[in-house]
């Protein structure tokens, strides 16, 4: 559905769309819910928080009845250490499929935590693919888990994770999903998708404000979880005990921001749920594509990988371009863009997600034609050898 445009433009109040994978532009509804205090131990917060907490597994469809939701204080980041810290054992052993800069700090987290692990890197144009995983894992059977980024927002590719949950559990091994940037607009549903967790934050595809993440796991996972993590504060096995028995966070929560986030959850369920957040950020990938390309820029993805999350393009390769420049126009136009995270070629990336539909995308496209007239950039194409890049390995 189309967010009503007083919605759409609420938001802003003379503050530019934010065009990243969160924090993102959220509505005026959503930010007013800052304005009143709560108790963190009253009553009335401890109801707020197991209404989020039942929510959330509901977001999962079929299948939930066997999960349970762990909020987590912290950035995304947190919840995912938690996460790896939690359900991996001591003497585990990870398979990382890492196809950008999220899969690469999971392999560094792990590595702070001391838990054995090996990296499958992809570079920045492929996924990794579910004979691939079975291959590494036929060969390797000290391997215990799999770690999976759900939608790798350095580049904007849309993961296959069905096909890597069946390698993972063909093989008899356990998943572990990061759906930061994709949960609450791509369904997840366990009766379809095998996995012991995912995880995500409030700051993404639900609309919500930066201050905790949530982990959705299967209650036999962290019931086996206690006693493996490496922290106090990450404990998702003492965190979640604790919850259910007393319904209080362990240590002071992030309450204003779970005020908020009920705000987010209510408007995503009248928008139709996962299904219509995902339908409005398709058409907004769209929209944004089409018009990018009209004017000459070229994506980082073929059309088989793009995601509706967040889009990466190549910088052109005119001399006039120079991208903190082109950062500068946009934001004096209304709009935020995100700096490229490639390891090869120089990029930028403007995201799908937020209180935005497509006709804003138009405007965007045309905030970066202007921008690029006034650069004096005449043509918008990349550098040949990106695009002879892309085509060697995305054929």
């Amino acid at each position: 559905m189309r967010l009503e445009e007083s919605e759409i433009e609420a938001p802003r109040l003379g503050e530019p769309f934010l065009l990243t994978p969160g924090p993102l532009t959220t509505s005026y509804d959503t930010k007013s819910a800052m304005l009143k205090d709560w108790g963190s131990w009253d009553g009335d917060f401890r109801q707020m928080t197991q209404l989020m907490r039942d929510q959330l597994i509901e977001m999962l469809g079929s299948g939930n009845e066997s999960f349970d939701c762990v909020p987590m204080q912290g950035s995304g980041s947190f919840s995912v250490e938690a996460m790896l810290g939690s359900f991996v054992p001591k003497d585990g052993k990870v398979l990382v499929l890492s196809n950008g800069a999220y899969g690469q700090r999971a392999a560094k987290t792990l590595k702070y935590l001391k838990r054995d692990h090996i990296v499958l890197d992809k570079g920045d144009y492929l996924p990794p693919r579910g004979e691939e995983v079975a291959e590494i894992l036929a060969t390797d059977n000290d391997i215990t888990h799999v770690v999976a980024v759900h939608c790798e927002t350095s580049s904007g590719i849309l993961n296959p994770i069905e096909e890597i949950s069946l390698a993972t559990y063909n093989a008899g091994r356990k998943l572990l999903i990061d759906s930061m940037s994709a949960f609450g607009a791509i369904l997840v549903e366990p009766n379809k998708i095998k996995f012991e967790a995912i995880v995500s934050s409030a700051n993404k595809c639900i609309e919500g404000v930066p201050g905790f993440g949530f982990i959705l796991a299967r209650k036999s996972a962290l019931e086996a979880a206690e006693g493996n993590s490496h922290s106090l504060c990450l404990d998702l096995h003492d965190q979640w005990s604790h919850m259910n028995k007393t319904g209080q966070w362990r240590y002071t929560p992030p309450t204003h921001v779970l005020a908020a986030f009920l705000v987010a959850l209510e408007s995503h369920r009248k928008e139709g749920g996962v299904i219509g957040r995902g339908a409005r950020y398709t058409k907004n990938q769209n929209a944004l594509v089409s018009g990018m390309r009209s004017i000459g820029f070229e994506t980082l993805l073929g059309e088989r990988w793009l995601s509706p999350i967040i889009v990466t393009f190549f910088c052109p390769a005119d001399p006039s371009f120079e991208f903190t420049r082109f950062y500068d126009l946009m934001k004096l136009k209304g709009f935020i863009i995100y700096p490229g995270k490639l390891t090869v070629v120089e990029s930028f990336r403007i995201g799908c997600i937020g209180q935005m539909d497509e006709q804003i995308m138009l405007k965007v496209v045309d905030a970066a034609r202007e921008s690029l007239r006034e650069m004096g950039v005449t043509d918008a194409s990349p550098p040949s050898k990106a695009l002879e890049e892309r085509k060697r390995l995305q054929s």
